[in-house]
């Protein structure tokens, strides 16, 4: 089988790559940052381009089977640039992929969409209602994907929760430099809510089962995330216990906190944007029943697996992340305000 997927140089993007060679496919990347992955870079045929040029998508989508469409601009990146990349960027690769009469597109959502909710766990058929931008591309990209299964198209909507894993940095980047660094790590709220994760390896099955199942059963929308998850301070313990330090969760009241962190996200001096610390002291977690049912999906990795799994790729690699920084999930964010608060921890 011949794949495309859009966002290759990304996080998931080189995960799902090593993932798809490992069971012998081929594979098509395209993304604005260059493919600097040297153990598969020249397994695949990696394309430095845009997902809003249509030229240089129909061009990709020739001979192409399946599509997993993974290109985001991120909540960090400006309105205009995530509706233009979000929303007009996937109907562009989208209606490509209907034009080459592809025969299915997974396009990855995310559980983002739920808004703020007021109840758990979520279903896939609770109420949309996306924060901030981003969310609200988000389901306006996944409207696009329904308007085209209407006409016929294949296309599975995964939703997943935020995922982490082996070449994840981004927010985690600076959770874990302050473990290494033999720090305590501060939370919102009193640490006891309920905050489900997904390891990216489980997040690689969930698409496989998509790509691969049959059509008129994985043509529909699916929660993805870890089945095994406990609090947050438990959870995120595991961390500062592998670093070992004997380093603890610091549990802070959420509401002075969240307004502190605003004004900071307005002075553009926090690393933290609306939808991370207005729900990280609330449950936070989706029903992976339907997946589970429907493609047999079954993680492999718990909550603590994959922070564990994560942090050891962090201190395996911290020599070639040194001074890079940036917006998205594949290099470090830059710690902003957070940076004076280490001094307390």
């Amino acid at each position: 089988m011949k794949y495309f997927i859009t966002g290759g140089s990304g996080f998931l993007g080189i995960n799902l790559i090593r993932y798809l060679l490992k069971r012998k496919h081929k594979v098509v990347s395209l993304d604005l940052e260059y493919f600097d992955y040297p153990d598969v870079r020249d397994q695949i045929e990696a394309v430095v381009g845009d997902i809003r040029n249509r030229e240089t998508v129909n061009k990709l989508m020739e001979g192409v089977d399946v599509v997993v469409h993974c290109a985001a601009a991120l909540p960090l990146y400006c309105r205009e640039e995530i509706f233009s990349t979000d929303v007009e960027g996937t109907r562009k690769v989208i209606d490509s992929a209907f034009q080459h009469n592809v025969d299915r597109l997974i396009h990855i959502s995310t559980t983002a969409v739920y808004g703020i909710p007021n109840h758990h766990p979520l279903y896939e058929y609770d109420p949309l209602d996306g924060v901030g931008p981003y969310g609200e591309a988000k389901i306006q990209a996944e409207q696009i994907c329904l308007e085209y299964r209407k006409k016929g198209m294949c296309i599975p909507i995964i939703r997943p929760k935020s995922f982490i894993g082996p070449e994840r940095l981004g927010i985690f980047a600076i959770f874990y430099q302050w473990a290494k660094e033999g720090r305590g790590f501060p939370v919102l709220g009193n640490g006891k809510n309920l905050y489900q994760f997904l390891d990216v390896e489980d997040l690689c099955d969930a698409i496989y089962l998509c790509a691969t199942g049959d059509i008129n059963i994985v043509n529909d929308t699916f929660n993805i995330g870890a089945k095994n998850f406990s609090t947050v301070r438990e959870d995120f313990q595991v961390v500062l216990d592998e670093a070992g330090f004997g380093k603890k969760i610091s549990c802070f009241p959420a509401a002075p906190m969240i307004w502190v962190l605003r004004v900071l996200e307005m002075l553009k001096l926090s690393p933290l944007y609306k939808w991370i610390y207005e729900t990280v002291a609330e449950d936070s977690f989706v029903s992976i029943e339907k997946a589970e049912k429907t493609l047999n999906f079954k993680p492999n990795y718990s909550n603590r697996d994959a922070l564990k799994r994560n942090f050891n790729w962090y201190l395996e690699h911290y020599d070639e992340l040194e001074g890079r920084s940036g917006i998205s999930h594949r290099v470090p964010w830059k710690q902003g305000a957070l940076k004076l608060a280490k001094i307390f921890f």
